[in-house]
């Protein structure tokens, strides 16, 4: 019945992609907000362009509950500007970070960034994965609209418009928005990018993990956590993260 179940789903899902695929940004967002009301969430990263996203939200969605998850190692920077945003748009947003505190983790495992591969897959699953899914079921979420963008990385060039997430709808208002369509909007509505935007930081993350990269780069040439260039919160989880956070009682 399992197999019935999803391939259900998936032919729901297909039949949206059809009906919605090729919807403005604004179309998608005020229609998940009508589909999904209470259970829908966002997320945010209060990167170098994430005031597009917030904006959206602001003006056709303002009572969406919005997740930033704080790994306790992001920039001053990036705090500061995230007070700003949340301040001039009237946002909703929820500050979730990792159960054990950033000073308890260097103190018992070490910097695990730099512990290869592995090191930087528990990394994330400790400071990302784990919060982020903390607050899906917290905030009762059945849908989720995160702002990713097609030409990022390869995984997202992959990704439908309205898609599933170990279970749940995601959303992509801005999946097909180029460079240069951003800039537009942020132009025409006067919105600031990441302060340290203008210092080649493209791609905004962690402080020990993020690097300036120049025009002749790509963006996420400056992301240095792992392979994928993924922080992990958009891939799906694997059997073994799904085990952990089901024992864990999440």
């Amino acid at each position: 019945m399992e197999a019935v179940r999803v391939a259900s789903v998936d032919s729901d899902l297909d039949r949206e992609n059809r009906a919605l695929g090729g919807s403005t940004p604004e179309e998608l967002i005020e229609w998940a907000s009508e589909q999904y009301g209470d259970a829908l969430i966002a997320s945010t990263s209060f990167g170098a362009t994430s005031a597009v996203m917030l904006h959206l939200i602001h003006r056709i969605a303002p009572h969406t509950p919005i997740v930033c998850v704080d790994t306790g190692y992001l920039f001053p920077e990036t705090y500061r500007f995230a007070d700003e945003l949340v301040k001039r748009l009237g946002l909703r947003v929820f500050f979730y970070s990792a159960a054990m505190s950033a000073a308890r983790q260097e103190a018992l495992y070490g910097k695990l960034w730099e512990q290869g591969e592995e090191g930087v897959e528990r990394y994330l699953q400790i400071n990302k994965v784990e919060p982020m899914q903390r607050a899906l079921d917290e905030l009762g979420a059945q849908a989720w609209m995160a702002g990713l963008r097609a030409e990022q990385t390869e995984h997202r060039s992959g990704l439908r418009r309205i898609d599933r997430q170990d279970g749940r709808i995601k959303l992509h208002p801005i999946l097909h928005c180029t460079s240069e369509q951003v800039d537009v909007y942020m132009k025409e509505n006067d919105l600031p990018y990441h302060p340290m935007f203008e210092q080649g930081y493209r791609s905004i993350g962690d402080h020990h993990s993020t690097i300036p990269t120049t025009a002749d780069m790509d963006p996420r040439d400056g992301r240095i956590l792992g392979k994928t260039r993924e922080c992990g919160l958009h891939l799906p989880l694997t059997k073994e993260q799904d085990q952990s956070l089901k024992s864990s009682g999440l």
